[in-house]
């Protein structure tokens, strides 16, 4: 079988020599597309499409890159590079140079062969395309995915037609049928639907299958004729329609090995006009069976459990089938080649079974497949279809092998001998092993290889192998340098010194020996190994792992269900050979016997070891736990584990069979050692290179090091010279320093001479300091003390308000008494009297509270400015910042005492809301006893009302007067103050202090504002207040004094008389609780 790697190439010949019909199992040629870089891969096909004559063939890969194969001109090309993986492929339009591609972005592209360009692009599904039908005419197209078909017109690239369906139901497959008008659906309910291509009318519905014989249609075939559809699904039956009967005609049924069909496609044939008989069918096994369909007899297959196909087309002219394998490579089988004689299996025996007489009709129409010939059906006259039955005679005979060994041994008796006692007399092992390994001794060889000395790689082996026994650590280091030197695998591989060693320390005494024996075992008993370098064995342990699952699921599963691979379960036990769980006896006995079966037998043991381990390793639930096991002795019998490994060669089914994947026991050629390069030879070598490079990586920092070790000599020679003139230069530096301190102590003197100076300076500025923070502090205390003594006064006044007021609520109580009890005897004139005395009453107390404010504003504005005057008279330049603090306290404080002061007044307040709501229930008490008066009253109320209108115009009148007086007043006041702050300014001017003064007209501005909110009262005299001129400031003083006093005096006189009246009035303890209404 000839290989063509594309590599990076964009064209080429396909193979170098034109193959032959005959081609062994079929294959012209495999075909690969490898990429080679730092991690070298291939690159996996995904679909092919034949042309129309059948000897062109499209293919596209995982990448999107589309080539085309010329098996007429033995030439491949690389006609796009979508970028993108195909999804289905068409080259079978009516423009031959044209084909259709299906990406993975659900569009569908045409493109040129010739001119590599891009012809038209076409869109509109939302799920990959599956499949491209072209209708034979090359002119329509139907691109089908699981939701949706559309047809289109190639000429214009424009959509025709769009076939939607239910989400539940979802579509299979849309396709022309040959030779026909029609197009068929597939879906996935089993429905199969067909449709006129003009109209797109339903021309018919296949009919349900039959009763059992139901299964999910996934792949579908028609003959070139398009009068039979064959089907299958998920199970191992084909239902055959006959399209022009719209009946079931046949039910194929295939081997039990076939569980599910993939893909089914018919073989054309020149000479069958068009009706096919052959049908391959693609299994869930990877393996695509010819089957025909007449006599069911199965024909040849393609493919193998090893080397599965993933998907095939079969060219229109019936000469090749492209296979795209599981590994991602193309196959080019040759049909002849596949039919011919030579490849075709032996005539089995069968039998012919009539099933006329069953009664069920699936029964009647089922065949089953068998291998070879058969004979043509018989009618009977139960029944016009009968079934039959074939069974394969399977040839077990195998080929006799040679068992006689060198030294006169024979291979069977010696296995009988070991069979009898378990392992080989010790003293005659070594002899034994020698016959059975068939070792061939080849000293010159064996001398050329240890000539070239030790191999780089294990230079430093005693570094990462540090063995106390010199002698064996060298005859390590040998075997593994010629093992090397055979093959560079060997350099690179990690494990080859843990599966030597073994072997090294029972051939120590014999190197030769040792190594052949290591060679041996590499290439027999290693088979596959080194395959996908440099990771393990995934080939050999998948091998282990298939065996594990048939003989024991449930301990597989529970590895799995630990996340405990192969890897970790089987390649520790074959990497070091067992020589970690096992001792040297038991060792040796497993060898024994592995040198004396087949290389799969090796395997075996290896499983039968798990499977002899499976109670302690189902309690196992830890990783750790798993690795330390399979690194470590262990408990077991190791007799058991032997009979065990022969029970798996006997036991387990051909088809997982390791033998079946392992060759025979090949000894070494005698002479020259055999090439062992079964490995991936790029890896090894660029392994090999980046090897080489630390090497010259290595001499090269040698060889710097040694300049530099060259250089620090040079380094400490002038180090030394430098020392000796630094000596010198010490010297005089010394008479030099000599001289320097000298001048250092001078100017230390100096410097303490400065700082006695500057601590006394320092002393002076704290001294003033603390006198100027003292003086603050007492002016500070002294403006607390003042601020004090006006709260203590203004707590002092409020207490003696208070009182009076309480004074004056019972004198108000006990007259409200007297008025009551005097209503009985004169009604008319208590009312009235009663009525004045309420208003004077009220009139007294809203006097009283704002004579009150006013005086107490007036006061403080009065007394506060005139001292900011005096003290700013009398203050000098130098405390400008300790008044400017001041300042800000004393604001604080104002702000504070104002507050407390505003809340005693608003508690005032309160306290008299609740005396007028006692006397308002005492009146609505009266207004309820004054009821039964009312209609005495009401002639003398008339009266009354209209002496009430005349005093109240004369009220009027005297408010008027009174509030012309009150501007006058106020002008008056306002000029006087104007005048002191003229003055007051005119001194600050000349003491350099306007900022005072304008602190001064903001304070005036807000006085002003709270006068004009003060009411007006006719009881005080405003105008004595500033009646002194300023003629100096001393007078001032005194004038502000005596009308302070004054002011007090009247205020004194006022609340002992309303003392006296309330006296004369009756105690608040005879109020009748009557409820207040308003």
């Amino acid at each position: 079988m000839e290989t063509c790697d594309l590599g990076d190439r964009q064209d080429g010949s396909i193979w170098r020599r034109k193959p032959s019909p005959a081609a062994p199992r079929g294959v012209l040629v495999n075909i690969i597309h490898s990429v080679k870089g730092y991690h070298s891969k291939a690159i996996r096909f995904l679909n092919v499409a034949f042309d129309s004559a059948g000897d062109s063939l499209l293919a596209g890969d995982y990448q999107g890159s589309i080539y085309i194969f010329d098996f007429n001109g033995n030439r491949f090309s690389l006609v796009q590079r979508t970028m993108q993986a195909c999804t289905a492929l068409a080259f079978n339009l009516r423009r031959k140079t044209e084909f259709l591609v299906a990406l993975a972005d659900y569009s569908v592209k045409c493109f040129d062969t010739e001119t590599k360009e891009l012809v038209s692009r076409m869109g509109g599904h939302d799920s990959a395309v599956t499949s491209i039908s072209v209708h034979g005419s090359g002119r329509y197209a139907i691109t089908t995915s699981t939701d949706t078909a559309q047809l289109w017109d190639l000429d214009t690239f424009q959509r025709k037609r769009k076939l939607n369906v239910r989400q539940s139901v979802g579509i299979q497959k849309v396709f022309f049928l040959p030779l026909s008008n029609s197009i068929l659906s597939c879906f996935k309910d089993n429905s199969v639907f067909a449709w006129e291509f003009d109209t797109l009318h339903c021309k018919y519905r296949l009919p349900t299958p039959v009763e059992g014989s139901a299964l999910l249609y996934k792949a579908f075939a028609v003959t070139r004729d398009g009068r039979i559809f064959v089907a299958g699904g998920k199970s191992n039956q084909l239902h055959l329609w006959c399209l022009e009967s719209k009946q079931l005609t046949r039910i194929i049924q295939m081997p039990p090995k076939v569980r599910a069909v993939r893909h089914l496609e018919f073989l054309p044939d020149s000479f069958d006009g068009g009706s096919n008989q052959v049908l391959g069918v693609l299994s869930q096994d990877n393996i695509m069976r010819f089957i025909n369909i007449g006599t069911c007899k199965l024909l040849f297959d393609i493919g193998s459990n090893e080397e599965g196909i993933s998907t095939a087309a079969i060219s229109p002219n019936g000469r090749y089938i492209a296979a795209v394998m599981e590994n991602g490579s193309l196959n080019l089988y040759s049909v002849r080649a596949l039919t011919q004689e030579g490849n075709k299996p032996p005539p089995p025996i069968f039998k012919v079974k009539d099933w006329s007489k069953c009664t069920s009709e699936a029964n009647k129409l089922t065949m089953r497949v068998t291998s070879g010939r058969s004979k043509r059906p018989c009618k009977s006259k139960g029944s016009k279809i009968q079934t039959r039955l074939m069974k394969l005679q399977v040839n077990t005979s195998l080929e006799n092998k040679e068992n006689d060994l060198s030294g006169g041994l024979n291979k069977k008796r010696l296995q009988a001998l070991l069979k009898g006692f378990g392992e080989y007399p010790a003293k005659y092992r070594m002899f034994v092993w020698r016959s059975l390994l068939q070792l061939p001794e080849n000293y010159l060889a064996f001398s050329s290889l240890i000539d070239k000395g030790t191999h780089s790689a294990f230079v430093n082996i005693q570094k990462e192998y540090p063995i106390k026994n010199r002698r064996l650590l060298r005859v390590l280091q040998r075997t593994l340098s010629a093992l090397a030197h055979w093959s560079a695998i060997f350099a690179e591989t990690p494990y080859i010194p843990l599966l030597a060693f073994p072997f090294v320390k029972l051939f120590q005494n014999n190197q030769l020996i040792c190594f052949e024996v290591v060679a041996t075992v590499v290439v027999n008993f290693c088979q596959h190994w080194f395959e996908y370098f440099p990771n393990p064995p995934v080939n050999v342990l998948g091998m282990m792992e298939n065996v594990l699952a048939h003989h024991d699921k449930e301990l597989l599963q529970h590895l799995m269900k630990y996340n405990v691979t192969s890897q970790v379960y089987a390649w520790p036990l074959l990497e070091t050979l067992f020589s970690e769980v096992l001792t040297r006896e038991e060792w040796l006995k497993v060898f024994d016997n592995i040198f004396s079966n087949h290389p799969s037998y090796f395997l075996m043991v290896v499983v039968a070891y798990i499977i002899c381990s499976r109670a302690p390793l189902l309690h196992c639930n830890q990783t750790a736990d798993f690795e330390y096991f399979f690194h470590h002795r262990n408990n077991l019998d190791i007799n058991v584990v032997i009979k065990e490994a022969y029970h798996l060669m006997e036991a387990t089914p051909l088809d997982i069979h390791p033998q079946r994947m392992l060759d025979d026991f090949i000894p070494l050629t005698k002479g020259q050692y055999p090439v062992f390069n079964k490995y991936p030879k790029f890896i090894v070598d660029y392994q090999t290179q980046e090897r080489e490079r630390i090497r010259q990586d290595e001499i090269e920092y040698l060889r710097e090091r040694q300049l530099a070790h060259e250089l620090e000599v040079k380094a400490w020679e002038h180090k030394a010279e430098d020392e000796a003139w630094y000596r010198k230069q010490e010297i005089l530096l010394e008479a030099e320093e000599q001289r320097r301190k000298v001048l250092l102590e001078e100017e230390e003197k100096l410097a303490e001479q400065r700082q006695r100076l500057a601590a006394v300076k320092r002393e002076l500025k704290v001294r003033e300091l603390q006198l100027l923070d003292a003086s603050r502090r007492r002016f500070l205390k002294y403006q607390q003390d003042q601020r004090q003594m006006e709260l203590n006064r203004l707590n002092d006044e409020i207490i003696r308000k208070a009182s009076m007021r309480e004074q004056e609520r019972a004198a108000t109580v006990q007259d409200v008494e007297v008025r009551w009890m005097e209503l009985e005897s004169q009604r008319q004139l208590f009312e009235q009297h009663l009525i004045k005395d309420q208003e004077t009453a009220k009139k007294e107390m809203k006097e009283e509270v704002d004579a009150h404010r006013r005086k107490v504003d007036l006061e403080d504005h009065l007394v506060q400015r005139l001292m900011k005057i005096h003290k700013e008279d009398k203050q000098k330049p130098q405390i400008v910042a300790e008044e400017n603090l001041a300042q800000a306290e004393q604001k604080l404080l104002d702000t504070d005492w104002r507050l407390q002061a505003l809340h005693k007044l608003r508690h005032d307040d309160q306290a008299r809301e609740k005396r007028y709501e006692e006397i308002a229930k005492l009146l609505h008490d009266n207004r309820v006893k004054e009821a039964e008066l009312l209609k005495a009253m009401r002639e003398a109320e008339e009266k009354k009302w209209e002496e009430v209108i005349q005093k109240k115009a004369q009220l009027e009148e005297e408010q008027k007067a009174a509030a012309a007086a009150d501007e006058h007043r106020k002008q008056f006041l306002e000029g006087k103050m104007n005048e002191e702050l003229e003055v007051a300014e005119k001194l600050q001017r000349e003491d350099g202090y306007f900022e005072r003064l304008h602190d001064l007209k903001t304070g005036h501005t807000e006085r002003g504002v709270e006068l004009q909110q003060v009411p007006r009262s006719g009881n005080i005299c405003l105008n004595d207040l500033s009646s002194s001129e300023p003629s100096s400031h001393g007078r001032r003083q005194e004038d502000l004094a005596r009308q302070e006093w004054e002011l007090m005096a009247e205020v004194r006189r006022l609340r002992q008389k309303l003392t006296s009246q309330a006296r004369t009035r009756h105690p608040p303890a005879r109020l009748p609780a009557t409820p207040w209404t308003p």
